[in-house]
């Protein structure tokens, strides 16, 4: 009973987190969705592309239930799934996520909790594992990316929220207080040296 629950709540989060990550893409040019936004590239459409290989891998590989997803090697990651080439299209990268949750859900849906897997990309002795700990592992893993998507469309622009529905329209004049308020107490708490 306890494994059905703990299942049923992680692939619901898994869920919601999913479509968390796809929101943040909404209303974006081309260019806003894939241009680099931090030191290191990290870009929107990047992200989804990204937590999508992560999951058609664990939940394909790691169960001998390989991806329909044309996936490299893992042996041969480059980094090339944290970003979007420009012949790859904005639909293809959402469709490709989209059928990888169908993949992965459907190997959750068929395999019990304690299900064995095997992470051949994990040093030892932790390549040995089961459906839990992969369950575990991809929701921290979308969850974090989803964070990193939160992070970086409000710096485009200012758009938050985990939900269209829950969304409310921005108060410039509100978060300007509220960031005055916060700088404020940071300068009051370390005051700067000339």
């Amino acid at each position: 009973m306890i494994d059905e629950f703990a299942k049923s709540s992680l692939h619901r989060r898994l869920r919601r987190d999913r479509v968390a990550l796809l929101w943040k893409l909404d209303g974006l040019s081309e260019y806003d969705a894939r241009r680099p936004l931090t030191a290191t590239g990290t870009n929107l459409l990047g992200l989804v592309k990204h937590v999508a290989s992560v999951e058609a891998r664990y939940f394909g590989e790691v169960f001998d239930r390989p991806s329909p997803e044309p996936l490299p090697r893992w042996q041969d990651h480059d980094g090339s799934d944290v970003w979007v080439t420009a012949d790859e299209t904005r639909d293809q990268i959402i469709e490709f996520y989209r059928r990888t949750w169908e993949h992965s859900d459907a190997t959750i849906d068929e395999l019990p909790l304690d299900a064995p897997g095997h992470v051949p990309w994990w040093p030892e002795p932790h390549p040995d594992t089961n459906l839990f700990a992969i369950m575990v592992h991809v929701l921290g893993e979308t969850i974090r990316h989803a964070g990193h998507a939160d992070i970086l469309r409000e710096g485009l622009d200012g758009r938050t929220g985990l939900r269209a529905e829950h969304e409310q329209r921005i108060d410039e004049d509100a978060r300007a207080a509220h960031c005055a308020k916060i700088e404020q107490a940071a300068r009051s708490a370390a005051p700067i040296r000339t």
